[in-house]
This record gives structure tokens, sequence and C-alpha cells, in this order.
């Protein structure tokens, strides 16, 4: 498979809403494998085909890190839980600065598998987390706007800093 490109942050890309998979064939199954190299290469522990430019819903996940990398087509939340919790997140688009985030602490995620045919997963903690944050990516609601005003804006001045200063 290949590592390609990310995305960076303020790439309008990150803001777009992706489209459906509709061909369940070699082409996403490649796409599915370039998204995983990708994220170890990063390194992550989830990228969705946005990252790379690529308007899809697609996304993998890797919790833990030593588990097998997971592939969902057509993700979508279909049970939150009342609960919330915080955790810290970032992004590939968006390296070397972290923020909490308040997400639901389960949720319940109904997607497809390579072949197309429909799963259904429970997911709690970083799990929940990742779902949700990847999701919101597939909607085109990158990460920080699930930040106060002021967080978000003291977030991108220190990644500004950051990239000026590497």
């Amino acid at each position: 498979m290949t590592v390609r490109s990310i995305i960076k942050f303020p790439d309008p890309l990150l803001r777009a809403v992706a489209a459906p998979v509709d061909q369940f064939d070699d082409e996403l199954r490649n796409l599915a494998g370039d998204l995983i190299d990708t994220m170890h290469a990063a390194p992550g522990i989830g990228i969705t085909a946005p990252h790379i430019g690529i308007l899809k819903r697609l996304v993998v996940i890797q919790v833990p890190p030593a588990a097998k990398p997971a592939i969902y087509v057509n993700p979508s939340i279909v049970e939150a839980s009342p609960e919330m919790i915080r955790h810290p997140e970032g992004s590939v688009s968006m390296p070397g600065v972290t923020e909490e985030i308040e997400r639901h602490a389960r949720v319940g995620v109904r997607y497809q598998d390579l072949e197309g045919k429909e799963r259904f997963e429970d997911a709690e903690g970083l799990l929940a987390v990742c779902h949700q944050h990847e999701i919101d990516q597939l909607d085109g609601l990158f990460w920080t706007h699930r930040l106060s005003r002021l967080k978000r804006e003291r977030l991108i001045k220190r990644y500004g800093k950051l990239m000026r200063s590497s």
C-alpha cells in the first residue's frame, strides 16, 4: 500500500461533507490500505479519506494501538449515551496540538465492511471518542469546532506558532 499526503489545517476540504461509498471494489480496498499506512506514518489512531483529500465516507481506527486497524465504510452514530466524558483530541491534519473535548461516553455505530455488509458496533471510552471525532470529520465538522470560540482561537494560534517554528 501507499502512504498518502495528509492535507493540513486550514484546508477547506477539512470542512467538506464526504459522499457515501457505493462501490465496494478493489479501489475501495486499496484506499483503505493506504489509509492504514498513512495513519501509521502520521502517527495517529484514526483517519478518514477526507484527511487525504478524498471525500468518501471511509474511516480507519486503531484502538488500542496493538489492535488490528478497523475499517468503517459509511459509518453513522445511531445511539449515544446521555453520559459524557472529556478526552484530549487532536488531528493528523493539525499535528502537535491537542485540547480536551466533551463527547458521549458510549455510542452505537452502524457501518458497512469492505464487502458492503451491514455491521453494528457498540463503543465506549476512547473508541467511542474516536468514532465521534472521525464521523464529525466525514460530516465536514473539524474537531476544533467542538471547542469554545476562545479555546479554538488559542489553539489555532498555538498551531500557527508551531508550524512557523518547524
